[in-house]
């Protein structure tokens, strides 16, 4: 089994019922030359990788843009349409008084399954005080966080923001939470390792499409960037696989990961097991 831990639900038909909103969310999200797509002919794309459950992240940014681009509600829908297939995951913008209170619905009334966090588009660092309160939530139901790591391509961005040392405080003070450093931390690839040696809760992905293809951008990183045998040694348990679709279609991520040649066991691990254990769910 497979299980893609970074879908960005942006051009799933079911919620591109409304074209301004549409072509808004793909302004902001930096989505271009792109049209809506049926949730059946997306899980075709998927099951050429063998992809039989995907994590979906929500964009909430509304205290400036007005409304979130992806909202828990859209997201919520989704996963309705197949509860045995996608994972939901809910975003509430910390910068609204609302924010705590949304999170608290998504958990406790609409069953999403964690929290996604974009520290870049809202221009604050992990260790903002008014995150910490969206922290405690999680902690409290128990629920993994996801943050966008490294380079953010969406617009209005700024890497600082989310550059993987800046997670650490989080992740010592919240042991009880597992969290993903998203992206490999790219290009901060070296912090991103570092922090996943030193702590047990911390975990990433592979959704990674900045240069070239995913043959050679895995390579890059995970060979060249990090020891060649880094992953196999030391952080095998901490990574999971993840396409960034529809940045690139699934299959040729996995296609990219498959050609490194890690060990059955690792591939394993990085396909599938790492990520339930990352839901709580192993």
């Amino acid at each position: 089994m497979v299980i893609d831990t970074h879908i960005r639900p942006a051009l799933f038909s079911p919620i591109c019922e409304n074209k301004e909103r549409f072509e808004k969310r793909c302004d902001q999200m930096n989505y271009h030359l792109m049209k809506p797509s049926s949730i059946e002919l997306l899980k075709k794309q998927y099951a050429l990788a063998g992809i039989e459950k995907v994590f979906l992240l929500p964009s909430d940014c509304s205290f400036e843009t007005g409304e979130p681009d992806i909202s828990n509600d859209e997201i919520e829908k989704i996963v309705q349409c197949d509860p045995t297939f996608f994972v939901g995951f809910a975003s509430a913008d910390p910068r609204k008084e609302s924010a705590a209170e949304e999170l608290e619905k998504a958990f406790k009334f609409q069953n999403l399954a964690g929290l996604y966090i974009n520290t870049a588009r809202l221009h604050m660092y992990p260790c903002d005080e008014r995150l910490f309160v969206l922290y405690d939530i999680c902690k409290k139901y128990k629920r993994p966080i996801i943050f966008q790591a490294g380079l953010s391509m969406e617009n209005n961005s700024l890497a600082k923001y989310c550059r993987p040392i800046e997670f650490e405080e989080v992740l010592s003070k919240y042991p009880e939470v597992n969290i993903c450093l998203s992206h490999v931390g790219w290009p901060w690839v070296q912090e991103t390792a570092a922090l996943l040696l030193k702590y047990e809760n911390c975990y990433t992905n592979t959704a990674l499409m900045n240069f070239d293809g995913p043959y050679q951008i895995y390579k890059k990183v995970f060979t060249e960037d990090m020891g060649a045998l880094w992953v196999e040694h030391n952080i095998a348990d901490k990574i999971m696989f993840g396409s960034g679709s529809p940045r690139i279609r699934p299959v040729r991520s996995k296609r990219g990961l498959d050609s490194l040649g890690f060990s059955e066991e690792t591939l394993e691990k990085i396909y599938a097991e790492n990520a339930e254990r990352f839901l709580g769910r192993e």
